[in-house]
Parts: structure tokens; C-alpha cells; sequence
């Protein structure tokens, strides 16, 4: 249920300046940690504002969702909308200097299909990638634990497909004013779409989000829910604060803005040029990395395989009571 769920706890803030000010202390500190030496005019030009972090998390929302769309197998809708919800997540604690946004939005995507039981393999899901295939899983698998933790580990998310198939049936059983409410769906699905690209799935409940949606989808057909919504769903006082909720996240769901291509360019040149190196996998430090790494796996698998034999050859000598010589004697 979402009132006890790890969403409702961790993941719904207040208001979006909760939401700016953690962007803002992710984007202060990496600039401190890699612009130490920079004076503040040379800061300004060489790393991407929060603003412009914002554009660039926009952008590859979109991405995300299209990507999503194009996914063969088709991809369910709470898969999808599951995945923006962690990519937008992630980037709440993290800047997209230290973690590029195209490297992460597919890692967001694979967890989810995961999460959400939408079974399709590695293999699968990276046969849907263009480029390095190889280089794409090895990329996508080095980086599911570090999104894990950054979650805290609360991969549930409630999503607001249930509460709009309990508001349909709801209406078609105590609304009768509204014939045919199944004509409200492609007007509520294109709602939601948009409201998965804005902060609204961060700032207000599931339920909320899909009466805004039912009500938009209501209000394109010309239909009326107002009599529904003030003397059927709701108590007179508890009308204020739902009305305001869903009028805040109408307002969110029509404010999204594409940027021009012009401003994305310059913007990835200005990531590509101060963006953590030690997490770029095109990078020879992150490479080294890799091959240090894979050589200590592989040294802890052999001292584990040692131990294995030495603790075998001390049970059958105790069994058999014969002398079983380990590989390291």
C-alpha cells in the first residue's frame, strides 16, 4: 500500500524548492571536488549551472521514454514509467558530471524490467541498443549495483495506472452522467506520458496524479466530473487541498519544454569536457580500473578455490585416514 510504502517515506517531498536544493548541493559538490583550483569565472565556464543539468536530465528523460516506446518486445507502461522514476531518483543525489545520463537512463531501464518482472535478458535487452552491444552490457551490469544503492534499495514504485482503473470503474458504477468513461483512456494515457516527464511523480501521491488525469481526460472529451469529484469521491473538507494538488500537476503536465538541438550540443560539449573520468568508460583510468578489478576477482576466486581443496583434504584425511595432498602443497 502506498501510504506505508519506501516511496511515500523517502521519495515525495514537499514542494519542488526540496527538490532544488538537492540538485543544487549535487551540483556544488562535484564542482568543489573537481574545480578546487578553478577560480570562480573559469568554474562558471567549464561545468554545466544546475539550470543546465535540469536540461540535460530533461532531455534524456525523453530519451529514456523513447527508447522505451521503440523496445522489442513492447514494453509494459509501468516498466516505463517505473525507469523514469529511478532515473529522475538517481539524479537527485548526483550530478550528471559524475555519471553520464546515457549511460545511466539504460541501466534505470534494465532495472526496472527486472523490478517490474518484464523478464527479457542481457542479451535481449541490449540487442535494442545500437553500437557496442558487448561494451553496452558490460556497462549496464557495472553500473545496476551502483543505481541499486544510490535507491537505497527501494525499488517498489507505486505508479498511477491502479488508481485510474479504480477511478473508470468507479465512474462507471456511481456515475452514470458520463457514458462510456472508456473514451477518457487515450485522453488519460497521453496525460500521464507527460506527467512522467516533470517532477509531479517526486511531489504528489499516485491517486492524485490519476485524478488529474481522469479529470484531463474528462475535461477533452467535454465531460464534466465536478459534481463526481465534490459530492461523490470526496468530503467537503478535503476538497481544498485535492483540488489544488491537481491543478498544480495540470499546470506541470503542460509546462514541459523541449530545449533546441543548438543548446543540447553545447551543453554535451560542456559535459564531455568535465565529466568524472573515473566513470567514463571510454576513459583509460576507468579501464585500468576494470583490469584491477577483474584481477583481484580473480585472485580471491583462486585463494578461494585453495581454501576449498585445503579444507577437502583435511576432511578425507579425517574420514579416510589418508593423506590427500592440496594444489598449494
Amino acid at each position: 500500500m502506498f501510504p506505508l510504502s519506501s516511496q511515500k517515506k523517502h521519495w515525495l517531498f514537499n514542494d519542488e524548492n526540496d527538490l532544488a536544493l538537492l540538485r543544487e548541493k549535487a551540483n556544488a559538490k562535484f564542482i568543489a571536488k573537481h574545480g578546487a583550483n578553478m577560480s570562480d569565472e573559469k568554474k562558471e565556464k567549464h561545468f554545466p549551472s544546475v539550470g543546465e543539468e535540469r536540461i540535460l536530465q530533461r532531455f534524456y528523460e525523453s530519451q529514456l521514454k523513447e527508447f522505451c516506446k521503440r523496445f522489442n518486445p513492447p514494453m509494459p507502461k509501468s516498466t516505463i514509467a517505473t525507469s523514469l522514476h529511478y532515473f529522475k531518483r538517481f539524479y537527485l543525489h548526483n550530478s550528471v558530471m559524475d555519471y553520464h545520463p546515457k549511460e545511466i537512463l539504460v541501466t534505470c531501464v534494465y532495472l526496472a524490467c527486472k523490478v517490474e518482472e518484464f523478464n527479457v535478458s542481457i542479451s535481449q535487452f541490449v540487442a535494442n541498443l545500437m553500437g557496442d552491444r558487448e561494451k553496452a552490457s558490460d556497462i549496464i551490469l557495472n553500473n545496476e549495483l551502483l543505481l541499486m544503492q544510490q535507491l537505497n534499495y527501494n525499488l517498489t514504485v507505486h505508479n498511477p495506472f491502479r488508481p485510474v482503473e479504480g477511478l473508470l470503474i468507479d465512474i462507471k458504477t456511481r456515475f452514470p452522467a458520463i457514458q462510456n468513461p472508456e473514451r477518457l483512456r487515450p485522453h488519460i494515457d497521453d496525460f500521464l506520458e507527460k506527467v512522467f516527464l516533470t517532477d509531479s511523480v517526486l511531489l504528489y501521491a499516485p491517486s492524485q496524479i490519476a485524478l488529474a488525469a481522469t479529470l484531463h481526460g474528462a475535461s477533452s472529451i467535454g465531460a464534466n466530473l465536478d459534481n463526481y469529484v465534490t459530492e461523490i469521491l470526496f468530503s467537503p473538507e478535503h476538497l481544498i487541498g485535492i483540488v489544488e494538488s491537481v491543478k498544480k500537476i495540470r499546470l506541470m503536465a503542460k509546462s514541459g519544454e523541449s530545449p533546441s538541438r543548438e543548446v543540447l550540443k553545447t551543453l554535451e560539449k560542456k559535459l564531455d569536457k568535465c565529466r568524472n573520468q573515473d566513470n567514463n568508460p571510454d576513459s583509460e583510468i576507468y579501464k585500468q580500473r576494470m583490469l584491477e578489478m577483474l584481477d583481484e576477482e580473480d585472485f580471491l576466486d583462486d585463494e578461494k578455490y585453495a581454501r576449498l581443496m585445503r579444507n577437502q583434504a583435511e576432511h578425507d584425511d579425517k574420514i579416510l585416514g589418508a593423506k590427500v595432498l592440496s594444489p598449494s602443497a
